[in-house]
């Protein structure tokens, strides 16, 4: 515990450390700051995809809508993912972070079947999250 009289003298104390660690390079309040190290290359997770199977169940209007709503996209690009699916079977539709594939996903799939063809027995949009080459 210190004594009155030698408050003053352990506050001058503080303030003189305080102030050498301010001046000194790499410390004080530059010290908690994050420098890149030179020569480190940053390992970059590989994106995911979001994969659209081809589906002849729900119509062609409920697929390109539910594109259109869930990825915010425009009815060309919309229109042209619907088709490359249609034709080749499968189409990546969204590609990114494995979160965000997987929510986007479940987005889809959560619209669940084109209303007009559900007494068909239609389901769900079938969608696959796949990790992408590279």
């Amino acid at each position: 515990m210190l004594m009155a009289s030698d408050k003053g003298a352990a506050e001058a104390e503080v303030d003189s450390v305080d102030q050498d660690e301010r001046s000194a390079p790499g410390r004080g309040r530059e010290a908690g700051a994050a420098k890149p190290r030179e020569g480190k290359q940053i390992d970059k997770l590989p994106p995911w995809a979001v994969v659209l199977h081809n589906d002849d169940q729900n119509s062609f209007e409920f697929v390109i809508q539910t594109l259109q709503k869930v990825l915010g996209i425009g009815l060309t690009h919309a229109v042209a993912l619907t088709m490359r699916a249609h034709v080749s079977g499968r189409a990546v539709v969204w590609s990114g972070h494995r979160e965000l594939a997987e929510l986007k996903a479940g987005q889809i799939t959560g619209r669940g079947a084109d209303p007009a063809v559900m007494h068909r027995g239609a389901e769900p949009l079938r969608v696959t999250v796949e990790k992408m080459p590279g």
